[in-house]
């Protein structure tokens, strides 16, 4: 799920009922079966929205510092979730929402989103963009900011973005002339 999200939108119907709205261009993957996945020991009270059902978000609080956006994904019952690291925003800095923290931040996602259905009704949702995005254009690397599993490929970028937040190695950040940036059409 984590590569089929490069390129989706986040929407957030902000009270003033204008869309906040960026493409989502870095994702990491985690699940149950490996170590770095909260539910990989056991499940508690406060990793119980990482165990499903699918379509929800699984907000936490890191480092005591920023908060971190997941979409749980598979079934129920089974820790899956695809973090959110990155998106960019049209009209606004490349660099506002490259990085979870940064994401949570730029959206106003905190503890209160934590096992929130993403619909519309909710005030956030996913969907589609118009842009065609080819996964050529994705990078597949190894996660990064988490000590164990940390060789495992499951993060995903898209290449030709500024708003990453961590390139691969050898991954040169394109020149603001060639570099993709989202535009109101995709909305």
């Amino acid at each position: 799920m984590a590569p089929d999200l490069i390129g989706c939108l986040l929407i957030k119907q902000q009270p003033n009922h204008k869309p906040l709205w960026g493409v989502i261009v870095e994702t990491e993957a985690y699940s149950e079966s490996e170590p770095a996945c909260h539910g990989y020991k056991k499940r508690t009270p406060k990793n119980e929205t990482l165990f499903g059902p699918p379509g929800r978000f699984y907000i936490y609080l890191c480092y005591g510092m920023y908060y971190c956006v997941n979409v749980v994904t598979d079934k129920a019952n089974w820790a899956n979730g695809v973090l959110l690291r990155s998106i960019a925003l049209p009209n606004e800095d490349e660099r506002i929402a490259s990085g979870p923290g940064l994401l949570a931040k730029r959206f106003g996602f905190n503890l209160e989103h934590d096992k929130y259905l993403i619909t519309a009704e909710k005030m956030f949702w996913l969907a589609e963009s118009t842009s065609a995005i080819k996964m050529k254009e994705v990078i597949n690397t190894t996660r990064v900011g988490v000590s164990k599993a940390k060789d495992l490929p499951w993060r995903w970028y898209l290449q030709n973005s500024r708003s990453v937040s961590k390139r691969a190695k050898g991954d040169r950040c394109p020149p603001i002339s060639q570099a993709w940036k989202p535009t109101l059409k995709e909305s």
